[in-house]
């Protein structure tokens, strides 16, 4: 029996050193293909994450440019809207100052007028003279109307430009933007 102490674990051992020569040849070989499978990918992964930086930064500055491009369409809309007003608002302005000063020279006729008719009554023989006063003042009346008819025709023929030169803009505008 005391052979068979000696046999089994010798038997064993061999079998065990078999399989350990086994595993320790390819083991070397299997440790560097691991290696070099996960240096691959280590690369790839690298490869792929500048690519998609590089994706992701020529996103943005294309964003960046867009954004620049509206701010600055906002911009030049809000200044030609600034313009119009401002120009709308001297015209209105103009408009109002012309008719205060008819509004005055109106008033003083009127009180003109009014002095002639006192010593109308008052003067019998300048009564020509008033009569003739009173012609040329109908006769100023006539031409102030005249000339506010023709301040009306003029108002219009410039606001007919303006729409003929903001629809002209509207069409450059138009164009600049299919272009």
């Amino acid at each position: 029996m005391n052979k068979a102490y000696i046999i089994v674990p010798l038997i064993c051992t061999l079998i065990f050193g078999g399989f350990y020569y086994n595993f320790d040849k390819n083991y070397d070989k299997h440790q560097a293909q691991l290696a070099a499978d996960a240096a691959k990918a280590a690369k790839e992964k690298e490869a792929k994450d500048i690519a998609a930086r590089e994706a992701a930064i020529a996103a943005a500055v294309e964003a960046a440019k867009v954004r620049e491009k509206e701010r600055k369409e906002r911009d030049r809309i809000a200044e030609e809207k600034a313009t119009a007003r401002q120009e709308a608002e001297d015209r209105r302005q103009k408009t109002y100052d012309e008719r205060n000063r008819a509004r005055d020279q109106v008033t003083r006729l009127k009180k003109e007028l009014d002095e002639v008719k006192g010593t109308f009554s008052k003067i019998e023989d300048e009564k020509k003279k008033y009569t003739e006063e009173q012609a040329f003042l109908k006769n100023y009346v006539k031409q102030a109307e005249a000339n506010v008819k023709y301040y009306y025709d003029l108002l219009e023929k410039i606001d007919a430009s303006e729409k003929a030169k903001a629809a002209a803009a509207a069409a450059a505008a138009a164009a600049a933007k299919k272009s």
